[in-house]
């Protein structure tokens, strides 16, 4: 696979060079640990480049295919290619080359991008802000009259799976102003009446998504009535019939379905901080249907079925989920609560099978998406428990993943062989989601900018300090942005608890203290706040490999 070899040739010789124990010839002080990390920074550099000019080749390719007059991209390339709609153009697609484009491309990000966010919201709002389809061909809406129960799922999707991931990693933007317009006028319009108040819908999947999205978005706002929509959602599914183990004959233990489990946790660690009487009345519900998941829901690795009839035990659709990571996020979260160590033995065999069992493994009949989610999965993860078999498992499958972008894999992709175009449908953003949550693991959440096609930045943390190498192939200014707690900084949410879409934090710089960047080929020094650091500080690179160390130095 493209540059597998290199990137193994380059860890053999890290690996020698760590065996021989001595320090750097070019610079005495690097010990060396310090060299062989330096060495998998250039590997790690290696990766990014490859992993954001992959993105980079998506957004473009794709943006061929955009319509002429709206500038909207379509649904898929090779069916519904005359509308844009909302749960999938919108939702799993479209986000995900605005992130490209933030990370890569400014004058993309703030140009085209930006228009089609204007565009769409121009185009589409049909019941206030809520969206509808789209169609290209009739310069208006694809159907006569708008259907509430449509309109509403297309918006939770677009909500959860876009806007709020999008949120999460550039904080306020017209993108959030989006989200949360779409998510008032939603429950503006909640069509389905019950005890606790009236509810968007009773779909068990948007459901999910909105106990996701209020949980967050409470936060994020302050605004108390998100909380009471949720407590709304919370309290029919737990504290009614409809709870997921006790009352319903059919669970779905991977997406259009597992929402409603990673759901209630995202509220249940929200009333933990807010309410703390209702997760009092909340826990023992919780516990009993993540205890019933658990055992009848997971196959001897400790990866979930697709479907389960929770009531029977009886397992209705044997395959493996893609979407492991997505239902572990919130058992995770319960055991960061309530300190149940079963909870987390559960992710941890999970996490502990994979590099064994499941390499090159046919996730979703053979789709990019089901890498994706699985890559999504263990990378969260992985950011709360270090399992030492999970990188190098999270390499081999990204590579497997990327060469579905080279390998007109599936029959319906001939046409795009050596195209950004990974399979021609909405799944497409989902490749880039993913490679992007793995590129910032590889910098530890350090961004460059302006992108260049030939950088690469990679780094290796150890400590405190971070072993920072970047390779040019001429020499380059611009800015290096280190990350924050953006849990904190954009969402206000009182802990990090792991949540779908979620871009895990790494390294973050802490804004009242002091670190030293030291250029390792000059020895020259600098002293910057963590405020500084995330805000970018300015740095000339030289053709070649540059290297640096970032160490904390006072508090």
């Amino acid at each position: 696979m493209k540059n597998l070899q290199s990137h193994l040739l380059l860890l053999i010789a890290a690996t020698l060079l760590f065996s021989c124990s001595q320090p750097s010839v070019n610079n005495p002080v690097l010990t060396s640990a310090d060299s062989l990390a330096l060495k998998q920074a250039a590997i790690n550099g290696q990766l990014v480049n490859e992993g954001l000019e992959r993105c980079r080749k998506f957004v473009t390719d794709w943006l061929a295919h955009a319509d002429s007059t709206t500038g909207l991209i379509p649904r898929n390339l090779y069916e519904s290619t005359d509308i844009w709609n909302a749960w999938d153009a919108a939702a799993d697609n479209y986000p995900f080359m605005v992130l490209t484009a933030a990370l890569t491309d400014d004058s993309l990000f703030r140009g085209r991008m930006l228009d089609m966010l204007h565009a769409e919201t121009q185009l589409t709002s049909r019941i206030d802000r809520l969206p509808d389809t789209y169609s290209f061909s009739k310069k208006g809406f694809d159907k006569p009259e708008p259907d509430l129960n449509s309109i509403m799922f297309g918006s939770s999707e677009y909500i959860k799976d876009g806007l709020l991931p999008l949120t999460e990693w550039l904080g306020a933007s017209p993108w959030s102003e989006r989200m949360v317009g779409i998510l008032d006028d939603m429950w503006k319009y909640a069509p389905v009446e019950t005890p606790y108040g009236n509810i968007v819908s009773n779909n068990v999947e948007v459901n999910g998504e909105m106990l996701q999205v209020l949980s967050r978005v409470y936060w994020m706002t302050g605004d108390q009535k998100y909380l009471e929509w949720a407590i709304r959602l919370g309290d029919y599914y737990l504290l009614d019939e409809h709870h997921p183990t006790r009352n319903f004959e059919s669970l779905r233990l991977r997406d259009h379905g597992c929402e409603i489990v990673s759901g209630l946790c995202e509220l249940y660690a929200t009333v933990n901080a807010a309410d703390p009487a209702k997760k009092k009345v909340y826990q023992p519900h919780m516990h009993e249907m993540l205890d019933r998941i658990l055992e009848v829901g997971r196959n001897d690795d400790g990866l979930f079925y697709n479907s389960i009839n929770p009531q029977t035990g009886e397992v209705l659709s044997a395959g493996t989920a893609d979407n492991f990571g997505y239902n572990l996020n919130g058992f995770y979260t319960v055991y960061q609560i309530d300190s149940t160590d079963t909870y987390r033995e559960a992710t941890l065999k999970a996490l502990n099978a994979l590099s064994g069992n499941y390499r090159n493994f046919d996730w979703e009949t053979g789709s990019a998406d089901g890498y994706a989610d699985a890559i999504e999965g263990a990378l969260n993860l992985y950011n709360r428990e270090s399992v030492s078999s999970v990188p190098g498992w999270m390499d081999s499958e990204m590579q497997v993943m990327w060469s579905m972008q080279d390998s007109s894999h599936r029959a319906n992709t001939e046409q795009w062989r050596s195209s950004g175009v990974i399979e021609g449908w909405h799944g497409d953003g989902n490749f880039a989601r993913t490679t992007i949550m793995y590129c910032l693991w590889k910098t530890q959440g350090m961004t460059v900018a302006p992108w260049r096609a030939d950088i690469q930045p990679g780094v290796v943390r150890i400590g405190e300090d971070l072993l920072i190498s970047v390779s040019v192939e001429a020499d380059w200014e611009g800015v290096v942005k280190f990350d924050v707690t953006r849990h904190q900084a954009n969402m206000h949410m009182p802990w990090d608890w792991p949540r779908i879409n979620q871009f895990p934090e790494w390294f973050t710089a802490n804004e009242s203290m002091q670190y030293t960047w030291a250029n390792l080929q000059n020895a020259d020094e600098k002293t910057f706040s963590g405020k500084q650091l995330s805000d970018g500080v300015n740095v000339s690179l030289k053709k070649g490999v540059n290297q640096f160390r970032l160490q904390l130095t006072s508090n």
